[in-house]
């Protein structure tokens, strides 16, 4: 009996198939083997092996005391699909079975957590590391290292990379990493000096991490230093360098990256790549380019790949360029069961001015029972009527996103457009969080309502609660003073831009400035400001003063904003007709005259019709 089990257990060392696994088994039970835990335990394995799950599961819940071999091939087989619910699940059925884990089992129930950001039930497995004294192993240390750092605990990763008796350079790339994707790019990027110091060399992964610290902090010049010296980027290199420039705005010098990686040919690029490059063609409005990466995408992967992925950008991107019929096709072709492809469809209609379509898409979204998530809300709010946001709103609380940030913020727009400032009002003081988008879109209504004071009261408490106030939020502000007469507030809150927060006014803000002194009467104050400037006025300006002039009947400063106007827009005929009105209602028929004479010199003056009635034949 001895021999034939020898025989038995030889054979399935060497089994690789799964018509052989099941050829044994069958012999196996003919012989009763199967009772022998070594053979089952085995047989498990080959079954998870061969991805016949239904027969693991089967042979492991007949054995009287599973070991953690036959829980090991059922957690691989969960990890290497991607199954995380599943092999966390296995993991407690191992403990309640009253097996002891082993430096096996710990890294897939790690990678497990990590996928999930499950920290909590990570944080338990952890303990149960150091109970069973699996806490020195490199491999395990390596996977609770990761898991920390995927799930944004920082200082639990730093912790257990410090208490590690040996580091290799999987665990200098996870720390690294930690920093980078939670907040600290500086010291991802001071890492690599001491990971070196300690006689470990960096590999690809180590400069694509640098690279993405880099490139998080800005300093996207520095991270194509550190692509240059890497001798074979893979598609992660091209990729992190590619969103760097992207996210910086630099999306030229991204097409640039892109098309160098395609001419180099050694590393094809993937559905990211695509993505990140057709975002960068979207801000550029580089149709051409776009309708190429377009082609190219088809030509190098399968369509359902392709637009699963990058259909999102590829839609935005025509939209943003006007092709109604190039989305619709792109929309056809995308997965109607999958949320971002609506999201994509009605950010996409609404940025092509047809907010009635997008509440029509929205509304089919719904109808089709897709879910809806934050951003679709935060998009389809904005072209809404008060009554359907307030429908929104109420689904909003609802929700389980009902504490997202984006979402309270379009729901405030919402109410003050709608003319609901009280509304808005309330929505705001009940956030239990804002963000500097929240009192930008709070201090706008009240501006927008002519509630100036109020929006100055809220700047100050914006600036008294730590956020820091940007160029949106001062237009914000001043537009706020110039709609509610608050002139001297306004200068004063002008000049504040600069010199208490450091920023430099644009056009925008000078604008306010004239148009807040226009309104108010002080044409004289409003003509030395415009003069005064250290960029040149446009039109919009010279126009504001021109009309407040007409307003105030202020002959001396129309004069002067008029010919103004005049060198900018020499054949606008609105610019002579209101200062030749301003003229005849001054009383000086002269001038008006001559301003109608450089009319017609400019051909601008129909020739004056002569009626024949009433002459003699």
């Amino acid at each position: 009996m001895k021999t034939h089990s020898f025989n038995i257990n030889t054979l399935l060392q060497a089994c690789k198939s799964l018509n052989q696994a099941k050829q044994l088994h069958n012999h196996i039970l003919l012989t009763g083997l199967h009772r022998n835990p070594f053979s089952a335990t085995k047989l498990i394995q080959i079954y998870a092996d061969c991805d016949d799950l239904p027969s693991s599961l089967s042979l492991l819940h007949q054995l009287t005391h599973p070991n953690v071999f036959a829980f090991t091939s059922i957690l691989t087989f969960y990890s290497r699909h991607g199954l995380s619910h599943q092999c966390i699940q296995t993991y407690a059925q191992l403990r309640l079975n009253g097996v002891v884990p082993d430096g096996y089992v710990f890294p897939k129930v790690f990678k497990a957590c990590a996928q999930l950001a499950l920290l909590g039930i990570g944080t338990v497995v952890h303990k149960d590391v150091i109970v069973f004294g699996c806490h020195l192993d490199l491999q395990v240390s390596n996977s609770v290292l990761a898991m920390y750092s995927k799930c944004g605990d920082v200082g639990s990763a730093h912790r257990v990379f410090d208490q590690m008796t040996e580091r290799d350079v999987f665990s200098w790339n996870s720390m690294m990493s930690g920093y980078a994707c939670n907040g600290l790019p500086r010291k991802a990027v001071e890492a690599l000096g001491f990971m070196r110091e300690e006689g470990c060399e960096p590999d690809v992964v180590t400069w694509n991490t640098l690279m993405d610290a880099y490139c998080r902090l800005g300093l996207c010049s520095e991270a194509l230093r550190v692509f240059r010296k890497i001798k074979d980027p893979n598609v992660i290199s091209w990729t992190t360098l590619i969103s760097g420039y992207s996210g910086v705005g630099r999306h030229g010098v991204c097409l640039d990256i892109f098309r160098e990686m395609v001419n180099v040919g050694m590393v094809f690029p993937d559905v990211d790549v695509l993505s990140g490059v057709l975002v960068s063609c979207r801000s550029l409005g580089a149709l051409a380019t776009g309708k190429e990466i377009h082609g190219y995408g088809l030509k190098i992967m399968c369509g359902d790949v392709f637009y699963r992925s990058a259909g999102a950008a590829l839609l935005t991107l025509y939209a943003g360029c006007g092709r109604l019929g190039h989305v619709q096709n792109v929309f056809s072709r995308m997965d109607k069961s999958d949320v971002v492809t609506w999201n994509a469809m009605i950010f996409g209609l609404i940025d092509m001015g047809l907010g009635h379509l997008a509440l029509e898409c929205f509304r089919e979204m719904q109808g089709r029972g897709v879910k809806i998530d934050h951003t679709t809300v935060s998009t389809i709010l904005p072209v809404c009527d008060l009554r359907f946001g307030k429908q929104i709103h109420a689904y909003v609380r609802k929700s389980s996103f009902n504490c997202v940030i984006p979402v309270y913020n379009a729901i405030i727009h919402t109410y003050s457009m709608g003319g609901c400032i009280a509304y808005a009002y309330s929505v705001f003081s009940a956030m239990v969080a804002r963000d500097l988008v929240s009192w930008n879109t709070i201090i706008g209504g009240f501006g927008t309502h002519g509630l100036g004071k109020t929006a100055l009261k809220l700047l100050q408490e914006m600036n008294d609660s730590g956020i820091r106030p940007d160029l949106v939020t001062f237009s914000s502000a001043l537009s706020a003073c110039s709609h509610s007469g608050l002139v001297d507030e306004g200068i004063e809150l002008f000049y504040r831009m600069t010199k208490d927060f450091g920023l430099t006014p644009v056009k925008e803000h000078f604008s306010c400035v004239v148009d807040m002194l226009a309104r108010a009467g002080r044409l004289e104050d409003a003509f030395h400001f415009i003069n005064q400037m250290p960029l040149e006025p446009d039109e919009h300006m010279w126009g504001a003063l021109l009309a407040a002039c007409q307003e105030h009947q202020n002959v001396s400063v129309a004069k002067l904003a008029a010919e103004s106007l005049i060198c900018l827009e020499p054949h606008d005929a609105g610019h002579y007709v209101t200062l030749s009105n301003i003229y005849s209602r001054a009383g000086r028929w002269d001038d008006a005259a001559r301003v109608r004479n450089m009319m017609e010199g400019q051909g601008l003056l129909k020739p004056s019709a002569h009626s024949l009635v009433g002459t003699g034949s």
